[in-house]
């Protein structure tokens, strides 16, 4: 009974919140294409790439207000609201490192060299797989919180462990790049300039860990 009540509050904040994680997964693959359009010398459709991404990071702030501003007081909810605010958050924070990544590399057109491209190129598709995944981890959730079957739930706990892994293999490449910027590079600012790259790129896939993380707190209530 609680939940046929709730499920007449909590339609709106949910298919929202898809659409958030869409529009994320939607940056993922604007993300990559600048990458490659930078290795390869391409700064002005880089830039072009980088509006359009920021673009979409409008856009999905746009419906995280929304979410946040629909969202009354009194609600019903089988979640934990704080639990949910800290998902929306996570969530939100991998489009905001995706853009962040993405202004880094616009500071200054610094070629990467050769001898990392195939190592970056790597780390970022390692950190967008996660991130993929958060669509249809929140679709998995809103199937769940519609039924409470067992079955949905641990679809959802799956997907979490899928968004674990990933975020483990990223996270293990990020350290040996950051090992091979060291002994490769000798000059001091591009050592900087690489391993903070680095590090902006690896943290997309820490945030896409830590909304899962939410994810199956949500679940466990």
């Amino acid at each position: 009974m609680r939940w046929l009540l709730t499920s007449l509050f909590f339609k709106s904040p949910f298919e929202n919140l898809q659409r958030h994680a869409d529009k994320i997964k939607e940056c993922t693959h604007m993300f990559k294409k600048a990458i490659n359009l930078h290795m390869q010398g391409k700064y002005e459709e880089f830039e072009n790439i980088k509006d359009e991404v920021a673009r979409l990071e409008s856009e999905a702030d746009a419906i995280k207000r929304n979410i946040r501003n629909h969202l009354p007081r009194g609600i019903l909810m089988p979640v934990d609201k704080f639990q949910f605010f800290q998902y929306i958050r996570e969530q939100d924070k991998v489009l905001d490192e995706i853009e962040e990544t993405l202004f880094w590399l616009s500071f200054k057109h610094v070629s990467i060299p050769e001898g990392l491209k195939d190592e970056f190129v790597h780390l970022v598709d390692l950190v967008i797989k996660p991130v993929n995944l958060l669509p249809e981890l929140v679709n998995q959730a809103i199937v769940y919180f519609r039924t409470n079957y067992k079955d949905h739930r641990n679809r959802v706990k799956s997907t979490c462990r899928d968004i674990r892994q990933w975020e483990r293999e990223a996270d293990f490449v990020e350290r040996e790049l950051k090992l091979k910027i060291f002994n490769t590079i000798k000059d001091a600012f591009l050592i900087f300039y690489f391993i903070r790259l680095t590090e902006y790129i690896g943290s997309i896939a820490d945030h896409a860990e830590n909304a899962s993380d939410m994810m199956r707190a949500m679940i466990a209530r």
